[in-house]
């Protein structure tokens, strides 16, 4: 049976800083290409909005955003909005 999952431990960081999660909204930008990665993670980043390299968007926080930017941690930049 071929691996379907290879987990490289210098790409990417091991967890998410608490800052960046915040109660309302947060901005993504898209700091890597998805060139390269899985499909799933290629799809994550245009469910997320992020069609090109180095696109921007702004969300509003909740559950599921939390659990598509932690899919994709290593290829986004996520940052909170001053309201």
């Amino acid at each position: 049976m071929p691996r379907t999952h290879v987990w490289w431990r210098t790409k990417g960081p091991k967890t998410t800083p608490k800052e960046t999660i915040t109660k309302g909204k947060v901005r993504i930008k898209q700091v890597r290409s998805g060139i390269g990665h899985s499909w799933r993670m290629r799809l994550t980043l245009e469910a997320l909005g992020l069609r090109h390299h180095q696109s921007e968007v702004t969300r509003q926080d909740s559950p599921a955003l939390r659990g598509q930017i932690k899919h994709v941690r290593h290829l986004v930049e996520v940052t909170p909005v001053e309201d």
